[in-house]
């Protein structure tokens, strides 16, 4: 089969073109920004890519195209398609009906942690034999890929980040409705993508739909500490169910230790203690659900335990981009208001709290729910626990803020600056950065290379 991928350099479209690949099909695909570094992993598979949506593409005569959620009424190509009443369907139905059929799918859900607890699920079952395949919205070190359809041809066993978001313009249901999964995390759930969904509630209906196409012989692996899920289970729930980070010996808990880690208990059973480098309360608990997951398959929790020291995260979650004059810079993917607070606590519990290690932190608000200011009045709060805050919004074009970013940081006082520019950003960090500091950088986009911008403004101190 031929497939033509409309928005194929996104994350998730991008993995679906290295599946199909995989799988034997002949790929093409277009986008409106075609650029490395999607394009040239994509390239390197064979895909051949084209630059915009001009309508003429219809003349390569796929046997179907594949439509990402980036595509809209009104875009060219897309309107071919509907005027010659060509075949097309979206990239979660295509995956779902072509690659996960007949797998033992594993999918990981949540507002938040679904890229990293994904990249956990995955390692264990690699480390442990189980050679999966998987489709992650980022690249695990581990794997150094985003996408593989089988570790070897036995193999059954798929995990996939299990996306909330919509899957196109004529499907409006979430993408994880599409993947029927026979093992579920449900990470977590808050109001997010405020583009698409008005309330909670709206968002805890899709998690219901999604609860609702695991089978009986499924098992769900929910997080006790989200009242919201509490919710979605108590609408119905027919599989086999497993709570995680609750309180007293019941389902699946962790405890301190004594040195760097933390111990897995079942049922008031002590498993085992993953040690390992990763920092933050929510690791931690994904780290649970994975290990969780995993024992669905058939995997000892004393095996996943063991294989977490092994796990070495994600691209873009609290990776140090250099090291300058004992100045270390990081970059992460963190944008909602609680993965912020969650990322500087990590953080903070990591490097101690005193005047020799200070937190800078440098946030970009870009992401839809960000931009409408659906989550402003909690942006402060995120931000306390840093020692210097700077953040930067646009003032016009796409990326532009709706809302007044030098307002909403009032309540930071002093500590707190906002910029329009990213070079004026770039040289008041520099300026300010200081031995012993770590600078937290915090966006969901390339926050136009200010990582490196930082770097080397420090290298010329």
């Amino acid at each position: 089969m031929h497939i033509h991928i409309l928005g194929i350099c996104g994350t998730f479209m991008g993995g679906v073109a290295v599946l199909a690949k995989a799988a034997g099909h002949t790929v093409t695909g277009c986008d409106a920004n075609v650029y490395p570094p999607m394009s040239t992993q994509l390239q390197e598979q064979g895909i051949e890519l084209m630059e915009g949506y001009d309508a003429r593409q219809i003349d390569l005569n796929p046997d179907l195209f594949v439509i990402g959620n980036v595509v809209s009424r009104g875009n060219p190509l897309m309107e071919a398609i509907l005027d010659r009443g060509l075949p097309y369907v979206s990239g979660p139905q295509w995956i779902g009906e072509h690659i996960l059929r007949d797998r033992w799918v594993l999918a990981v859900a949540g507002t938040h942690g679904k890229t990293t607890t994904t990249s956990m699920l995955a390692w264990i079952l690699e480390d442990c034999g189980y050679a999966p395949g998987f489709l992650i919205g980022g690249v695990p070190v581990n794997f150094g890929i985003s996408a593989r359809l089988h570790g070897n041809d036995e193999s059954p066993f798929f995990v996939i980040e299990a996306d909330e978001y919509d899957t196109a313009f004529f499907d409006k249901r979430s993408k994880f409705v599409h993947y029927r999964p026979k093992t579920v995390i449900l990470n977590n759930l808050e109001f997010d993508h405020a583009d698409i969904f008005p309330d909670l509630a709206a968002i805890e209906t899709q998690f219901h739909h999604l609860v609702r196409t695991v089978a009986g012989n499924g098992r769900l692996i929910v997080n006790a500490r989200e009242a919201a899920l509490k919710r979605v289970i108590d609408r119905g729930c027919w599989s086999e169910l497993e709570w995680f980070g609750g309180t007293g010996t019941d389902g699946w808990t962790l405890s301190d230790t004594e040195n760097d880690g933390f111990d897995v208990w079942l049922d008031g059973v002590r498993q085992g203690t993953v040690r390992w480098e990763l920092t933050g309360e929510h690791n931690r608990l994904n780290a649970l659900a994975a290990i969780a997951a995993a024992r669905h398959v058939g995997i000892r929790p004393d095996l996943a335990i063991d294989a977490l020291s092994r796990f070495r995260n994600v691209k873009r979650r609290m990776e140090c981009r250099g090291i300058v004059g004992g100045i270390a810079v990081y970059d992460d993917f963190a944008h909602h208001p609680t993965a912020i607070e969650t990322t500087i606590a990590g953080l903070r519990k990591k490097i101690g709290r005193s005047a020799d290690t200070r937190i800078l932190a440098v946030l970009e608000p870009r992401s839809n729910t960000m931009k409408l200011g659906v989550m402003k009045q909690k942006l402060p709060g995120s931000l306390a626990d840093a020692d210097l805050v700077f953040c930067y919004g646009e003032r016009s074009g796409k990326n532009a803020l709706g809302w007044d970013l030098r307002e909403t940081l009032a309540p930071l006082g002093e500590k707190a600056r906002a910029f329009d520019d990213l070079d004026s950003l770039a040289d008041s960090v520099a300026a300010l950065a200081r031995s012993g500091d770590h600078i937290l950088v915090m966006s969901n986009g390339g926050f136009g290379g200010i990582h490196q911008k930082i770097l080397d403004r420090l290298s010329r101190k």
